[in-house]
């Protein structure tokens, strides 16, 4: 019948009912958490892959749990393996959505395009700006020798107060390459119709911009070869990351 729920609980192949979401071996659990652009905001779209691929039924809750449970620290493990950010930074803030409220998301990319880190923010004033600075300067443990951001003041206003020494270039022109990193989060939004609370969408985009840039290197720039190679490295030192590296190739 059209329309009707899946299992209301997870279940292994052997029919036991009700396994938490840890009960499950890495190799399973990794599969939603890895790419949470595909998963976690596609979680009906999951359970048949999950089903074919690994021989589970799972319900959507349980996906969703395990996107919860694991992505952040995955993101996290991800980002502690990554080169030191760069000494340019920028900044840049769009709105979203959530509930039907107009809410902000602000981002940081260094020179090379690598996500510092985003903050949900209800405003984009002076306050906002200067929170965002000191959780960068916090995540990040370092203090970057120029930043880049669009002319919206606060961002000098902020600037001067948290980072006086650092060098400041305010021009929309020079900013491409924070606004081309925000797509991957309107891709994602569309077919998620927004987020549920201020809460859900930080939990959520924190871990993706952690997670899918890992299974996008830039095809584009590469040869077939090369590309292949690469995502090898990125398979494997993901395994490591999951805990997946020592088991079976199938369950």
């Amino acid at each position: 019948m059209h329309g009707r729920a899946p299992h209301a609980r997870g279940r292994s192949a052997r029919g036991d009912p009700g396994q938490e979401p840890a009960h499950h071996p890495p190799r399973t659990r990794d599969r939603p958490a890895r790419r949470p652009g595909r998963a976690a905001v596609h979680r009906r779209r999951a359970e048949p892959a999950l089903m074919l691929e690994r021989d589970l039924v799972v319900s959507y809750g349980t996906v969703r749990r395990w996107c919860v449970k694991f992505g952040q620290a995955y993101a996290n493990a991800l980002r502690r393996r990554r080169p030191r950010p760069g000494d340019k930074w920028h900044l840049d803030e769009v709105f979203i959505k959530i509930n039907g409220v107009r809410k902000y998301l602000w981002r940081a990319v260094d020179a090379d395009g690598n996500v510092l880190d985003i903050l949900v923010q209800k405003r984009r004033d002076k306050a906002a700006a200067r929170r965002f600075f000191r959780r960068l300067l916090k995540t990040t443990g370092q203090v970057p020798r120029v930043i880049v951001t669009d002319k919206l003041r606060s961002y000098e206003a902020a600037q001067r107060e948290v980072m006086p020494s650092v060098e400041h270039r305010s021009h929309k022109g020079l900013n491409n390459r924070t606004e081309d990193s925000h797509q991957p989060t309107r891709q994602r939004e569309r077919p998620m119709k927004g987020f549920r609370s201020a809460g859900s969408a930080q939990r959520f985009l924190s871990a993706f911009t952690g997670i899918s840039p890992h299974f996008r290197p830039g095809r584009h720039l590469m040869a077939a070869g090369r590309y292949r190679f690469e995502m090898n490295l990125r398979f494997t030192l993901w395994d490591q990351i999951t805990g997946a590296a020592g088991m079976p190739a199938t369950i």
